[in-house]
């Protein structure tokens, strides 16, 4: 008996190691797999109570005002995002002391396509006084060209409205635009006299 004894503790003593090196690599992760799924969806640079001036052959062309800028940088398509809104004020070399103005409660800009989304209580105001109001407005800056499919508030300094419920298209300096479904009252008192 003690033979037999000895001949299985030597077996149990051999597989015993074993099944330890089984357990360990069976629960083990897959290293490989796991490092290549790298978290990239987290912000490279983060600004608080960012005041930006952006200058073109020294002159001021834009003040840029924004409570939290995030930005993507480890994304197939990197973007900037502005959660808790923005304040931006272009500045027109022609008409200096007078800027357009942008406000929004959310933005963000996809670079590398030049591209830029303004959503949540859209105001603009142009260099001509006009204010439009709308819930988002698309800029391809590349083109020159902004648009919104959302319901367009224009009103000028002579009180005059004007409603597009289809949304608009329009230059990026907002000097010529296209309403869709348009209607509006004007002020009878600004109106060009049309007596011939």
């Amino acid at each position: 008996m003690n033979i037999l004894h000895k001949i299985s503790f030597k077996k149990l003593a051999g597989v015993f190691p074993l099944a330890i090196f089984f357990l360990l690599v069976s629960c083990e992760e897959d290293q490989s797999k796991a490092g290549g799924k790298k978290k990239t969806n987290f912000p490279s640079q983060v600004f608080y109570n960012a005041k930006i001036i952006q200058r073109d052959s020294g002159r001021i062309s834009m003040r840029f005002n924004a409570p939290l800028i995030e930005k993507y940088e480890y994304l197939d398509t990197p973007y900037v995002e502005t959660r808790k809104g923005l304040y931006i004020e272009f500045i027109d070399q022609k008409n200096p002391k007078t800027p357009g103005k942008l406000w929004a409660k959310y933005a963000k800009m996809i670079e590398k396509k030049d591209f830029y989304i303004a959503k949540g209580d859209v105001k603009i105001i142009n260099p001509e006084g006009q204010t439009f109001k709308m819930q988002s407005i698309y800029w391809d800056k590349k083109n020159k060209k902004m648009y919104t499919k959302d319901t367009v508030f224009i009103t000028d300094k002579e009180g005059n409205i004007l409603i597009g419920s289809h949304g608009m298209k329009a230059k990026d300096d907002f000097s010529q635009y296209s309403l869709y479904s348009s209607f509006g009252e004007a002020n009878s008192e600004t109106m060009p006299d049309m007596k011939k």
